[in-house]
């Protein structure tokens, strides 16, 4: 949506996060992913007290995933956060996971995420704050 370049979250992979056999189990990639958007709210100044305090939520309303290579315990990975499309009450955002390494870089999962802005009470679409659609345009 903007010329800037994408939020970047980095993190361990720890056993945790790991099948039987050391690769990271497919649904860690979208823990991984909600993290990063979640640092990305607060690196605008919009943390969850923000979010609380405006009785609002975000909910992921629809995810698209392609998982490409494999993340194996102790990679060092970064998580990318990136709003393409902006709506009134809602947002897409589009995201990878990447395996840092001596050779640079190496993509092993993408995705497009729909965050609908939603009442906390009511459950119900909610036009996102004027502040904070300020803060995701720039």
């Amino acid at each position: 949506m903007n010329n800037s370049t994408a939020f970047e979250w980095p993190l361990r992979v720890y056993i945790e996060d790991t099948d039987a056999g050391g690769i990271v189990y497919y649904v860690n990639y979208l823990k991984f992913m909600e993290r990063a958007r979640t640092e990305f709210m607060r690196s605008l100044g919009f943390g969850k007290q923000f979010i609380f305090d405006a009785d609002l939520m975000f909910v992921v309303h629809g995810i698209s995933s392609d998982y490409l290579l494999p993340a194996r315990l102790d990679d060092q990975l970064a998580v990318t956060a990136e709003i393409s499309k902006l709506g009134k009450a809602y947002m897409l955002m589009e995201q990878q996971v990447y395996r840092l390494n001596d050779q640079g870089r190496e993509l092993l999962c993408r995705a497009e995420v729909k965050l609908t802005c939603v009442d906390k009470q009511a459950i119900k679409p909610k036009r996102i704050p004027a502040e904070l659609i300020s803060a995701l345009n720039n």
